[in-house]
């Protein structure tokens, strides 16, 4: 059980699906460790094996009951073992932002909620690396954290219907860029040139879990033109 780090349980998730929770040091260990597990099953590939879901802390096994049935499959999750493939190669990615841009402005918000000046916000949200935990809501929304506690902020109380594409925002002790207009409800902190989703990408997500992101401000004239560059 202590293959992939402290595996504190597994609970049943309907008729055909398991989930592994685990525990570590930090967050980010935590992560890691689902994500090695992950990649374990997807290189062993059982024949029982139908989808792996990761989650900050837990990973939900669906299996194929045709194949096996929950105490087969309980059985093997307690035993599995890491492979070679279990070690993921992890990118850093240092990612541009213009803060305080029109469209994408809650600093006033935030600032009321976290005591914190426009340039304090700027400083504490481009002071660290960001471990990416997952990835999903929308194609290339990957979830980054742990933001800095005196950041954190809650979620709006009622979502925007459409947030621009490239906007940087952040929710509790998370932040994100969102890869594409959509709806959403975090708060925002300005714009991104940097594409994060194409499907005409050999691998159409950038940020993938494991990989960490540092962001940096550039100011309005050097947003436009990363927005000109090719590719």
């Amino acid at each position: 059980m202590e293959a992939f780090g402290n595996i504190t349980r597994i609970e049943p998730a309907g008729i055909d699906g398991l989930i592994v929770y685990f525990e570590h040091d930090t967050l980010s260990q935590t992560n890691q460790a689902v994500q090695a597990m992950k990649r374990a099953l997807k290189h062993s590939n059982p024949v029982w094996l139908n989808a792996l879901i990761p989650g900050y802390d837990s990973l939900l096994v669906l299996f194929n009951l045709q194949h096996a049935d929950v105490h087969t499959v309980y059985q093997a999750l307690r035993h599995a073992k890491p492979t070679g493939q279990s070690q993921h190669k992890s990118e850093h990615y240092t990612l541009p932002v213009w803060y305080q841009a029109a469209s994408a402005d809650d600093f006033d918000a935030i600032s009321q909620h976290t005591g914190l000046t426009a340039s304090q916000i700027i400083e504490h949200h481009t002071s660290q690396d960001f471990h990416v935990f997952t990835v999903g809501f929308a194609p290339g929304f990957a979830y980054m954290g742990e933001l800095p506690e005196v950041l954190s902020c809650p979620r709006l109380t009622t979502p925007r219907t459409r947030v621009p594409k490239g906007a940087v925002a952040i929710a509790d002790r998370q932040t994100a860029v969102y890869p594409s207009d959509s709806p959403g409800g975090w708060h925002l902190l300005g714009l991104c040139p940097t594409a994060l989703f194409d499907l005409t990408w050999q691998q159409p997500v950038k940020l993938q879990p494991g990989d960490t992101v540092r962001f940096y401000a550039i100011d309005e004239q050097q947003y436009k033109a990363l927005c000109n560059e090719p590719g």
